[in-house]
C-alpha cells in the first residue's frame, strides 16, 4: 500500500502546471507570435513591449503583496495618473526659480514618490483605522484620484514643460548597454520583491495574515501595521512606474493609467498568486506582465482579434485564472 502511494507525490514535484503553466503559456506566446509575424522577435518589437509592460510590471509587484495579504487595490490606475498630473505640475511650477535641467526634474521625481507613498498611506489608513473594505476604500479612491486629474487639467491634458521634457525623455528612451531605463528598474524591483516575499520576515508575515489573520495575530504578528506598510509600498511603486511613465508622453489626462488596476490584477492572478491571499508569487506576477503585453502586442501586429477587445480578453483571463486556482483546491 505504501509503495503504490509514493510515486504520486513524486510526480507532483517534478512537474506542476499550476507553477509551471504559465511559463509555458509564455512560451507558447512567443512562439505563436513569432510564426504570425517575422518582426515580433525583432530587437526594436522585443525593447518595444518590454518598455511598455515595465510601468503595468512595477505596480503588478505592489498587487502582488496586496493581494498575498488579502487585500484589493483598485485604485492604482487613477493613483497613477493623479501622481503624473501632479509631478507635470510641480515640474513646471519649479522650472521658473531652479531653472531647467536635472535638479529640477530630480525634485520632481522626489515628490512624485512622496505623493505616491501619501497616496498609499490614505488608503492603508482607511483600511486599518477605518476598517473600512479594501474593495470599497480603493473603489472610493479610484474616483476620488480620477476626478482629480481631470479637475487639475480642466477637463484636457497637462503638459510638461517642453523644455524640461526633453532632458526628462532619456529616463523613458535612453537605457543602459541597449536595454531601456523602465526594463531595468522593473528587473530590480521584480528581484528586490521576489526577495522579499521569500526571504524576509515581512513577506512571511503578508503570507500568514493572507492565510488567516486572526492566527496571524496570535502569533504576534502586527496585522495592521503589515497592512498600512504594504499599502504604502503599493504606492511607492505606482510611484515609481509613474516616474518612468511621464517622459513618455510629457503629459496627463483623464485616460492616463486607464484599467492599468486591471492589467496588474490580472498579471499577479495568472502568475499564481492566491487571489483570497495566503500565497504570493513575484517571479510569476513578472510572467503574468508579459503574457499580457504579448497578448496585446500580438493584437496590434496581426488582425486575429481587434485589439480592441484586448480588455474583454484580460477578463476573461482573470475569471479563467481564478477557477483554476478553485480547481486546484477542489482537487487537493
Amino acid at each position: 500500500m505504501s509503495a503504490e502511494a509514493s510515486p504520486a507525490p513524486k510526480t507532483k514535484a517534478s512537474f506542476d502546471l499550476h507553477v509551471w503553466g504559465p511559463v509555458l503559456a509564455l512560451l507558447a506566446l512567443v512562439a505563436f507570435g513569432a510564426l504570425l509575424n517575422p518582426n515580433f522577435l525583432s530587437a526594436g518589437n522585443v525593447t518595444n513591449v518590454l518598455a511598455r509592460s515595465s510601468f503595468i510590471g512595477i505596480i503588478a509587484v505592489g498587487a502582488t503583496f496586496v493581494i498575498t495579504i488579502g487585500g484589493l487595490d483598485l485604485s492604482v490606475g487613477s493613483m497613477s495618473a493623479f501622481l503624473a498630473g501632479l509631478t507635470i505640475i510641480v515640474l513646471n511650477a519649479l522650472a521658473p526659480s531652479l531653472g531647467i535641467g536635472w535638479g529640477t526634474i530630480l525634485v520632481g521625481m522626489a515628490a512624485c514618490l512622496v505623493m505616491g507613498l501619501g497616496a498609499g498611506l490614505l488608503n492603508g489608513f482607511l483600511i486599518t483605522v477605518g476598517r473600512i473594505e479594501a474593495f470599497i476604500v480603493t473603489l472610493g479612491t479610484l474616483g476620488i484620484f480620477r476626478s482629480l486629474v481631470i479637475w487639475l487639467a480642466d477637463g484636457g491634458t497637462l503638459s510638461l514643460n517642453f523644455e524640461l521634457r526633453e532632458i526628462y525623455r532619456p529616463v523613458y528612451y535612453g537605457g543602459f548597454f541597449g536595454i531601456a531605463w523602465p526594463i531595468i528598474v522593473f528587473a530590480i524591483v521584480a528581484i528586490v520583491g521576489e526577495i522579499v516575499m521569500r526571504r524576509t520576515s515581512y513577506g512571511r508575515h503578508c503570507a500568514a495574515i493572507g492565510s488567516n489573520d486572526q492566527v496571524a495575530r496570535y502569533s504576534a504578528i502586527h496585522v495592521e501595521r503589515v497592512r498600512l506598510v504594504t499599502y504604502m509600498l503599493q504606492g511607492m511603486l505606482v510611484g515609481i512606474a509613474t516616474i518612468m511613465y511621464v517622459p513618455r508622453l510629457g503629459s496627463a489626462s483623464s485616460t492616463t493609467g486607464l484599467l492599468w488596476e486591471l492589467e496588474a490584477i490580472a498579471a499577479v492572478i495568472i502568475g499564481g498568486t492566491v487571489l483570497k491571499g495566503g500565497f504570493g508569487r513575484v517571479w510569476g506576477t513578472v510572467v503574468g506582465v508579459l503574457i499580457l503585453s504579448l497578448i496585446d502586442n500580438i493584437l496590434n501586429l496581426t488582425d486575429l482579434v481587434s485589439p480592441y477587445l484586448n480588455g474583454a480578453i484580460q477578463g476573461v483571463i482573470i475569471i479563467l485564472a481564478v477557477v483554476l486556482q478553485r480547481g486546484r483546491k477542489g482537487g487537493a
